[in-house]
């Protein structure tokens, strides 16, 4: 997969992310049951017990908060901060994922549909995202050299610097 290809995958995924999130924001503030396709609708048991805030603030507003300074690092750039960013934060939208999922198996006894999808999509964007970060950037225009050395940049004959770590 390209880099462009992966980064634009990572904004459609955290765009779809925020979206739903909002939606369970809408939610919880309107007092509106969420569609929930699941008999006895635990969707909405999900939304109102004590693990749907964290001190006084909606989980799904953290939720969409987090999926949109996600694709406000995606959006910024491709250079390696920007990179180390995405998947410092998805790496931690994961964990707070994981944590509410527990809360939500084992405490509550109860899967909301609307969470499960947010915990996926934040798992994927978190694997893409250190998958990202972990190769690097991709030089363009680098070709190898004709003897197989360092990559040379084209039309400049000048070789280009290795990243960090990869020296031979």
């Amino acid at each position: 997969m390209s880099a462009r290809t992966l980064r634009i995958t990572l904004i459609v995924l955290a765009t779809i992310g925020l979206g739903w999130a909002t939606y369970l924001t809408y939610v919880h503030y309107s007092g509106e049951a969420p569609v929930c396709s699941l008999k006895g609708n635990p969707c909405s048991q999900v939304q109102k017990s004590v693990y749907s805030e964290l001190a006084g603030v909606p989980v799904a507003l953290i939720g969409a908060i987090g999926y949109l300074v996600i694709l406000g690092t995606l959006l910024i750039g491709d250079d390696e901060r920007a990179r180390f960013a995405t998947a410092a934060l998805t790496l931690g939208g994961f964990g707070f994922s994981l944590y509410l999922t527990y809360r939500e198996v084992f405490t509550l006894h109860k899967i909301c549909e609307d969470c499960v999808a947010s915990a996926v999509i934040m798992t994927i964007l978190m694997c893409l995202s250190v998958w990202r970060f972990l190769r690097g950037g991709e030089t363009a225009g680098a070709a190898l050299d004709d003897d197989g050395g360092p990559p040379v940049e084209a039309g400049t004959g000048v070789e280009s610097a290795a990243p960090l770590g990869t020296a031979s």
